[in-house]
């Protein structure tokens, strides 16, 4: 069942899982600690979830990031234990009652492969755009930094999964914080990548925050515990200071994408931690 937030339903979409390094999840975090909240393979991986969110707002259809996709060689399959098993976009839209052409917009919050695979996908031998009626929103600076990234950060970016967005007029590239449709707000974050940006549903009264990378899992509540990943760990840390704190105080809710089991819940401060306090249904 969706979650009704004022007008809005808000549905999770799973894309399947995938594995990654259990250390480049939890950085200098020691491994005898994240082990017990996310226990490794005998490949020291670690299951996540690929977590996205579909906003309905009557005839506006907003999904926010569109997972890892199916656009996959043997090889890269095993390397991140890719299974599409159980889930994919298909699947959790059809749960939905809707299909890929009823997608009017699609929020990438960055062009991480796992956020932003599932963009383009084959249809007879082609690569398409997989969602061909939505516009396409994302940072500018991201778009950039996709474009021309570190040596540290190449590996995550994939262009076939965005090539196609530059020439298909549908890419809509954003300047910073904005209202992109009223209650469906996005707000910028720095510290896992340049121009993340995270997205809140609000109706005045309650919101939802997508944290993406910023808080990928319910472990990484604490807030000492940044990724491997992250480009700025210590950007990391106060970031998710402020955003903590904000959903402690105002009860939002908060919607991890790669949690393998938990896909939202409201948290609480206990002696200085925020930990879960109640788990939602999407």
């Amino acid at each position: 069942m969706p979650m009704k937030l004022g007008r809005f339903e808000l549905h999770e979409i799973r894309d399947g899982s995938f594995a990654l390094d259990g250390g480049a999840m939890f950085g200098v975090v020691p491994k005898p600690l994240w082990e017990r909240r996310l226990p490794p393979d005998e490949r020291n991986r670690v299951q996540l979830a690929l977590r996205c969110l579909l906003i309905v707002d009557g005839e506006r259809r907003v999904l926010v990031d569109d997972g890892i996709g199916q656009v996959w060689d043997g090889k890269h399959r095993d390397i991140y234990a890719i299974d599409h098993s159980a889930h994919d976009l298909d699947r959790g839209l059809r749960r939905a009652g809707l299909a890929r052409g009823d997608i009017t917009d699609v929020v990438l919050t960055h062009l991480h492969f796992d956020h932003a695979g599932g963009t383009t996908r084959y249809e007879g031998g082609e690569l398409v755009l997989s969602f061909p009626n939505a516009t396409y929103h994302l940072q500018r600076r991201n778009w950039r930094w996709a474009h021309h990234p570190s040596e540290r950060d190449a590996g995550s970016f994939r262009p076939e999964n965005f090539r196609l967005l530059e020439r298909s007029g549908r890419l809509h590239l954003l300047e910073g914080q904005t209202e992109l449709y009223p209650g469906i707000q996005l707000f910028v974050s720095e510290g896992h990548t340049v121009g993340l940006q995270l997205v809140r549903v609000t109706d005045g009264d309650g919101s939802l925050v997508y944290c993406g990378d910023l808080i990928p899992t319910t472990a990484h509540l604490r807030t000492a515990w940044a990724m491997g990943y992250d480009l700025y760990p210590l950007t990391v840390i106060e970031e998710k200071k402020m955003l903590l704190a904000q959903a402690v105080e105002d009860g939002w809710f908060l919607f991890f994408e790669h949690d393998p089991t938990v896909a939202a819940c409201m948290v609480r401060d206990e002696h200085g931690e925020v930990v879960v306090d109640r788990l939602v249904e999407l």
